[in-house]
Formats: structure tokens, sequence, C-alpha cells
């Protein structure tokens, strides 16, 4: 299967039973209100697949699982999010073997590695594995930066495409589109600037609260794509209070907490995290329990025509 980097890919959470195990079996009812909804891929192991705390063979569970369930419909994108150069490197190497068909990497985590640094552990990952990645760029809340400069570098690999782009300025897409038209996909990684990206030009978006609302997120993507910018407008004016929470340091656990009131997952976490409690818990509950009540018509968004533009 090609991969295409365009379109809406969850970042999905990972799903685990009360006694800490991974729970495939809500997994599986998740993953398919994803398929159903359209989208376009599906991404494992990132911030909200609480990846630091997978073992080795549980990320191996995750994607043979994985692409089992889609069975062709969409590709699977493992998260590589390593300490070394050589763990990276091995990650790699076993999503690959496991079936996945792209990459999403961070920088080297931990260690506050130098531009140089940075350069080189992804050329040494991208020069390791045939897989397509994308760069995941996000210095709010992992404190390393890959520029313009550095993408210059990375870009003699073929194989490094696509970058998550979550520095937060929405300015960014349209420099790094200036520096490199189509050679560079781009994708929004923060769900509060989505529709804003994607009207800027972003191909696609790795997003949070789909794993709780995934017909709505694809539904924005595919309106606007259309040309029906009004009515993407309309549907995301209603999601951002939820979308909010995804910019937050208890993402995690607002996320899942969401999912089981849409019914697509439960709220537990792997400790150290813990499920929210006390008055943030209420609060969240009161977002989650009014953008329940308040949810729009959708369209049929899956068979839209393309919307003529006036010039």
């Amino acid at each position: 299967m090609q991969l295409n980097w365009e379109g809406v890919m969850p970042a999905v959470t990972t799903k685990f039973t009360a006694d800490d195990k991974l729970d495939l079996d809500l997994f599986e009812i998740n993953i398919n209100a994803q398929l159903d909804a359209g989208v376009h891929g599906i991404i494992l192991g990132g911030t909200l697949g609480e990846a630091s705390t997978l073992t080795n063979e549980e990320k191996s569970v995750l994607i043979k699982k994985t692409v089992a369930i889609v069975d062709g419909k969409v590709p699977v994108l493992m998260n590589i999010a390593e300490q070394t150069t050589k763990g990276a490197i091995a990650a790699a190497k076993q999503a690959e073997a496991d079936g996945a068909l792209g990459l999403m990497m961070l920088p080297p985590m931990r260690y506050k590695a130098g531009d140089e640094e940075v350069v080189t552990y992804f050329k040494a990952v991208a020069g390791n594995t045939d897989l397509p990645i994308m760069v995941y760029n996000n210095p709010v809340d992992y404190k390393i930066e890959v520029t313009l400069d550095m993408f210059e570098k990375l870009l003699e690999h073929d194989n490094i495409q696509a970058v998550k782009e979550s520095t937060r300025d929405i300015s960014n897409i349209t420099r790094i589109i200036n520096r490199f038209g189509e050679r560079l996909k781009i994708f929004t990684g923060v769900d509060t600037l989505a529709l804003e990206s994607l009207l800027m030009g972003a191909n696609g978006w790795v997003a949070g609260l789909v794993d709780a609302f995934p017909k709505e997120t694809v539904a924005i993507y595919e309106l606007q794509k259309a040309g029906y910018i009004k009515e993407a407008l309309e549907i995301y004016r209603w999601f951002l209070p939820l979308l909010e929470l995804d910019i937050d340091p208890k993402l995690v656990q607002n996320i899942k907490l969401a999912e089981v009131y849409t019914g697509i997952g439960s709220e537990y976490v792997r400790a150290p995290r813990l499920p929210l409690a006390g008055e943030r818990r209420e609060e969240v509950l009161s977002i989650i329990k009014k953008g329940i009540a308040t949810r729009p018509q959708l369209p049929d968004y899956k068979n839209l025509s393309q919307k003529a533009v006036l010039s």
C-alpha cells in the first residue's frame, strides 16, 4: 500500500484493562470506529498512546493487531520516541517487521540534543529503514525544534517526507511551503489550530480528539478540502472546547474520559498516570457532556462534490 501523506490520522490511545494489560478488544472497537468515520491512517505509540510506558513487546502486539484490523484499508504508522540512535534504529526495524507502513519520529528523548546531533539522529534512522518518515516537530513539549535549515539537510533522504507541525506558529506552514513546496508534506499536530492549518495549506491532521469524536474530525477535514468552509467552521466552532482538552498536561486522561462518554474507550491509564479525579474531572466532564448534548448533525461528508469557488 502506498502511504499518501494526507487526511486525518488519529494518534490513537492505548487501551488497558483494570489489571494493566492491553485491552485489545476495546482497542479494536475504537479502531473500527475510526475506520467507519473515514480516517486516512492510524498512528500508534504517540503521546496519547502512552508510548513511554509500553514495552517493546506491547508495541509489536499493537502494530500487528492494528494491521490485522485495518486489513489494508489505511496505513499503520508507529511513533519512534527513543533515547539513543541505536534504540531508534532498532525500533524502526521492528516496526517495519511488524507491518507498519510508516514512521512518525521525535528527536532524541531526555537528552537535549544540538541541531547537528538531531540531524545526524534522524539521518541515521532514515538510512536504516525503507519506511517513509514524518518528523514530529514539537518544541513546546519536547524542547527541541527542527528548523527549516535542519529540514534542508534531512530532505537529502528520500524517505523523510513529512512533518507533524506542532510549533504552534501558524505562519510556519507558509514558511515550509515557500521553502520546500510539495517535497515536505505538512500535518498539523495541534487540535486547536487544525482548521486554520488546513486552510493555510497543511495536507493533513494528526488528531487527538478524533479518538472520541472520529466522524466530526473527518467531517471538518473533508468539508474544507471540498471547499465547504462555512460548514467546516460550524462544526469546528462547536468542537473547539473539546479540542482544547488536547493542549493540556492531562491530555491522555482527558481524551480517554471523552472516549468513555462516546462509547469507544475506557479511563484506564498506566501508572504513574492516574485517571482524572475531583474538581478537574468534573470540569472536563462538563465540557464533554455539553459537547455531546450539542453534537451537530453532520452532512454526508464522505460523498461531497467539489464546491465551485468564484474568482
